[in-house]
């Protein structure tokens, strides 16, 4: 919450206190010098507001400051705390209310005086519980504010028991004494049920008890988001007026990461747009979907053995099943043993995750664990250039060798380069031309660790 909305809350708590010190007092001496039981249990409610507009001061003061070390989730417990504290005093109050008023209904011993005095501090009650209550209401939906709306609902009740005392008051003025325990029991009654829903929503409150409808409403918003398979677990608790919201949503395991995490983004925002003042920890976790195809099945099992994605995959539907085969890069260094016993497992997990799998060929091949930084040596290799490029050119097809570079790993070479065809070729045509090519590069330059061919068209299109 911005400084704007603090000094808000904490000007209309304070405002609060005034007015119920001022109410305090004069129901205070009017109860006394009329006798009246009504006014004195409208005085000790009115003290019991004041102390807790006082308390409400204090915890909204506390309420918004900054989460620290020791207070992680923030200060805004401090609110439902103060409105378990006011729950407590009003039950006080009401007991000792309820005591009088029977007691005066048994022995009839009171004297009770209705005059203009006591009219009048009743009705100027009622008008400044009136304009408080609407000013903390309104206060209090701007900023979530559970003790703002204990105290606007405090005094929203004092103006119906305001109403009773008044109907006493003029009971007792036509010689009906007895009407003003009645009405001070009325009143008695009627805290005690305000106190009962305050004193539940804070425990509530207290216990971590997510508002209703609201974890519903954001789970709903979550579904929405284009690209969210499943929530898996959603946890909401208030502290104060802010909400805390963790959720664990399934995505498609094959997503890349950069969409995972748009897709964790967009769910923020969507909750923020629920709940403004809230805190949001997504956790995003990979899951294997149903319209998932065979290529992305076997490339999933490749990369979970901790290998990279496999190349040159393809599968291939046949009346008995699935035949599937592609090229896998293993970790220099390992013995053959080792490598088979891995493709092996390889092939017993597809075989296990796929159904109808007739054939699995799997080739491995070395790769550098960590190459480390590659150098561009194609300046310090022109012999190899040029030896590549003559080579090349052998083959009458290819009507020009172009833009050859070098990049060496450590004792390896990748090297790449363009081979224009002429454009009337098909496509097929072109892939069988740089796959003779290449294998007579890879049978030549065996320090070459990998060739990568680009066929350019040469002539009309």
């Amino acid at each position: 919450m911005d400084e704007s909305g603090v000094r808000e809350k904490k000007s209309i708590a304070l405002s609060s206190v005034m007015a119920g010190l001022a109410l305090t007092g004069m129901k205070l001496i009017v109860g006394l010098s009329t006798n009246s039981l009504g006014i004195l249990s409208e005085a000790a409610h009115s003290g019991l507001d004041l102390l807790a507009a006082i308390i409400t001061y204090i915890a909204v003061s506390v309420s918004d400051k900054p989460a620290d070390k020791d207070h992680q989730y923030g200060h805004g417990k401090t609110e439902n705390i103060s409105a378990l504290f006011e729950t407590m005093l009003l039950v006080a109050t009401c007991g000792w209310i309820i005591w009088e008023g029977v007691e005066r209904l048994i022995t009839g011993s009171a004297h009770v005086e209705a005059t203009v005095w006591s009219f009048g501090v009743v009705v100027v009650s009622i008008a400044i519980d009136f304009s408080r209550s609407r000013a903390l209401t309104r206060v209090a939906k701007k900023y979530r504010s559970q003790a703002l709306e204990a105290d606007a609902l405090h005094f929203s009740s004092d103006i119906w028991s305001s109403l009773t005392v008044l109907a006493g008051l003029i009971f007792v003025s036509f010689g009906y004494t007895s009407f003003d325990a009645v009405a001070a029991l009325a009143v008695a009654v009627m805290v005690l049920g305000v106190s009962y829903r305050l004193g539940r929503r804070t425990i509530d409150a207290l216990m971590d008890r997510v508002p209703d409808g609201l974890a519903q409403q954001i789970e709903e918003k979550i579904k929405a988001v284009d690209g969210v398979q499943e929530v898996r677990l959603l946890r909401v608790r208030m502290s104060g007026s802010k909400a805390f919201v963790d959720a664990t949503v399934g995505l498609r395991r094959t997503m890349p990461f950069e969409r995972a995490h748009q897709i964790v983004d967009e769910i923020e925002r969507t909750i923020q747009a629920v709940h403004p003042q809230v805190d949001v920890t997504v956790h995003p976790e990979p899951m294997q979907t149903q319209d998932e195809s065979v290529l992305d099945r076997v490339r999933m099992i490749v990369i979970e053995k901790g290998l990279p994605p496999p190349h040159n995959l393809e599968v291939h539907r046949s009346t008995g099943g699935y035949f599937i085969d592609f090229d896998a890069e293993y970790k220099k260094g390992n013995t053959f043993v080792e490598a088979h016993t891995l493709a092996s497992e390889i092939e017993q997990q597809i075989r296990k995750e796929i159904s109808s799998v007739e054939k699995v060929t799997i080739h491995l091949e070395e790769y550098l664990a960590d190459p480390g930084e590659p150098m561009h040596a194609t300046e310090d290799e022109r012999a190899l250039c040029s030896a590549i490029e003559k080579l090349v050119l052998r083959d009458r097809r290819v009507l020009a060798c172009a833009d050859i570079s070098v990049l060496r790993h450590a004792s390896e070479y990748h090297v790449t380069l363009t081979c224009r065809l002429d454009s009337g070729k098909t496509l097929e045509e072109v892939h069988q031309i740089i796959a003779e090519v290449e294998a007579k590069l890879y049978q030549v330059f065996g320090q070459v660790r990998r060739f990568t061919i680009h066929a350019e068209p040469v002539g009309p299109s």
